[in-house]
């Protein structure tokens, strides 16, 4: 079932531990440790989980596929704040994917579904198609080449995308702009690296990248996030109206919306 980060959660413990692939125990066990906020209790004190959970169900996986124990994974999530909405938690999980390398698998349909945490219509498959998430395997040896090609942590963010009320131009439009973005952030970042890094040997070159990368991730997504919120303030506060143009927006720091 479907929820919206205002409604009620409606999942059972059964339900939920169902939906992520994990076992009742599990939930329970991470509740007992605090990883999981608790349930809400219904009618005769069933607790209801909802999309706060899957988020962190998801983001525990995604600490554990890095190799985390769990002490590391408990020191991770309690530094974060305690208000993250579901999509913060997705966002959160994007950032440690990415401290691994791109790897790009070969899939079934059904295999697709199950790494997607969910099954997958007919339709929603297209739209990932037209998203860029996954490429259809023309060359796979499967029945009917139902198969796919997709790189696992790219399809989390992408079946998160399916509950946004945007076109898959649109999506794919803003990925373009993210790409093109932040690699020219990247580039700089690595000039600079390089150059503070110039004097050192290779193996310590190496090591301080390794220590580097998922902090430069975190902090270009905090960065990202303010620098977000406080545009969607101004258009907001603009009262959602057309394109200002670039005459109409202040320069940075001065006027803007705090």
């Amino acid at each position: 079932m479907t929820t919206t980060d205002a409604e009620e959660p409606t999942l059972t413990i059964d339900e939920l531990a169902a939906r992520t692939g994990v076992t009742v125990r599990t939930v329970r066990f991470y509740g007992t440790r605090g990883l999981l906020p608790p349930p809400a209790l219904g009618p005769r004190r069933v607790g209801h989980y909802g999309r706060a959970h899957l988020a962190r169900l998801a983001l525990i996986e995604e600490l554990q596929h890095q190799g985390m124990t769990l002490a590391a994974i408990e020191r991770y999530l309690r530094r974060l704040p305690d208000d993250l909405s579901p999509h913060d938690l997705a966002l959160h999980r994007a950032v440690v994917a990415s401290w691994a390398p791109e790897t790009v698998e070969r899939v079934t349909r059904e295999e697709l579904g199950r790494r997607a945490g969910r099954p997958l219509t007919d339709d929603e498959v297209e739209r990932l198609t037209a998203m860029d998430v996954v490429n259809r395997d023309s060359e796979a040896d499967a029945p009917g080449g139902d198969a796919y090609r997709v790189d696992a942590g790219l399809l989390r963010l992408g079946v998160e995308l399916l509950d946004v009320p945007f076109s898959p131009e649109t999506v794919l439009a803003a990925r373009t702009a993210l790409l093109e973005h932040s690699r020219a952030a990247a580039r700089d970042l690595s000039r600079l690296l390089r150059d503070a890094v110039a004097e050192r040997d290779a193996p310590d070159v190496r090591s301080l990248s390794a220590h580097m990368h998922p902090l430069v991730v975190q902090a270009l997504l905090t960065t990202f996030q303010r620098s977000l919120r406080e545009e969607l303030r101004e258009w907001l506060d603009d009262g959602g109206g057309g394109d200002r143009g670039d005459e109409g927006r202040s320069d940075e720091g001065e006027g803007g919306g705090g």
